[in-house]
């Protein structure tokens, strides 16, 4: 059942983009008749990877497979604004963001259906292909269904949201982009997100010649309905970033701080929630900081159809609240190589008690006193058109 929900999402898909297409011919074929202004576009990515704490990845040398195929659809009518992309990987096909908007003026625009969650460093919170620990908690790069307000006046920048619930409504499907909670009843997880609120709001100030710097604010509330009980509780995060472009030179810092707070039946333990993407799922602790520390470096260069590298280290740590749990770090230091349309990472991952990265099951959650940095060498190649 669930494989043909999937094809049923991907032939509505490809009739969206039939639709839109003809549109395009249209207006290519001198049709008089005005319509929408189409951009159609995508990428293919290809991924490497060696693995020091994978046996057989590491007695082969490392694997080199095909990462994903994606595809945009970005377009305008007067003041009507289409955004989608879907994406298929080697083991999914998931919808990234898809929504419908409305200019209601040069500096402010309503979207409505799966949009990006305002929280934090926006877009992502990191430089590397890896992301850092909060994507993996959903609170980096999350998409949620809901309705969405962005503006800017001056200096000033505003996201206000109300999120209906995660981007797929069942939420016992792992299949999917962004980390969320997820049921899983096999598990005794019943919890699910529900009718959520997030703010944000960030002022950017110039230096001139030398840069600028972005300093914000975020939160969100909302509700954790367990399907078992029939109980509503809650759940909620608050951040402070700072986000600065300083010539060549970015700094990223980021503190936020969560807490899960579920209604369970008797006996679950609360103390950690079940979240999941890409056909996977794992407990997370229920409580905890987080904190971000990532720098960058760009360097012109002319090297054939190379024209600059971008030097990173991005450095992320999961700071639990229960004292007996231990923290989850991940450090990647990396090169992005621009040859536009292709762009490739080159990444040396390291992680102590973090899920795929050689972290036992419960990393996020309890993990262990001596899990030991694992390293994954990672090479990501993007095709953009």
């Amino acid at each position: 059942m669930r494989t043909k929900t999937k094809y049923v999402w991907i032939c509505r898909f490809f009739l969206a983009l039939i639709i839109l297409g003809s549109s395009i011919t249209n207006a290519k074929s001198g049709d008089s008749r005005e319509g929408p202004d189409i951009e159609i576009g995508g990428a293919l990515w290809t991924n490497y990877s060696y693995q020091d704490f994978n046996k057989t990845n590491k007695g082969k040398g490392g694997e080199l497979n095909f990462d994903l195929i994606r595809l945009d659809i970005n377009g305008s009518f007067n003041d009507i604004v289409i955004s989608a992309q879907y994406r298929w990987y080697s083991n999914m096909a998931v919808i990234h963001h898809g929504w419908i908007g409305y200019n209601l003026n040069t500096d402010w625009q309503i979207q409505f259906g799966v949009t990006q969650a305002p929280f934090g460093i926006l877009p992502y919170a990191s430089h590397s292909y890896w992301f850092g620990v909060p994507y993996y908690i959903g609170m980096e790069d999350d998409y949620d269904t809901g309705i969405k307000v962005v503006g800017k006046e001056g200096p000033w920048d505003f996201s206000l949201a109300f999120f209906k619930n995660a981007e797929w409504g069942n939420s016992g499907k792992t299949d999917r982009y962004s980390f969320d909670i997820v049921r899983d009843e096999n598990q005794g997880q019943y919890n699910e997100e529900a009718n959520q609120g997030n703010a944000r709001l960030a002022y950017t100030l110039e230096h001139n010649d030398f840069g600028k710097t972005e300093i914000g604010i975020s939160g969100r509330w909302g509700g954790l309905f367990n399907t078992n009980t029939n109980d509503m509780g809650y759940h909620y995060a608050y951040a402070v970033h700072l986000n600065g472009f300083y010539g060549p030179f970015n700094l990223m810092l980021e503190a936020a701080h969560y807490q899960y707070n579920p209604q369970n039946p008797s006996g679950t333990d609360s103390k950690t929630v079940f979240m999941g993407a890409f056909e996977d799922s794992y407990s997370v602790a229920s409580e905890g900081t987080v904190l971000i520390a990532d720098v960058s470096w760009d360097v012109p260069v002319s090297l054939g159809p190379i024209s600059k590298l971008t030097f990173y280290n991005d450095y992320s740590v999961l700071l639990k609240q229960e004292d007996s749990y231990h923290d989850s770090h991940i450090n990647t230091v990396g090169v992005m190589i621009s040859a536009v349309p292709v762009y490739v990472y080159i990444d040396a991952i390291i992680g102590k008690n973090m899920v795929w990265l050689g972290g036992p099951l419960d990393a996020l959650a309890a993990g262990k006193a001596n899990a030991g940095w694992k390293t994954r060498f990672n090479i990501n190649i993007e095709y953009f058109f």
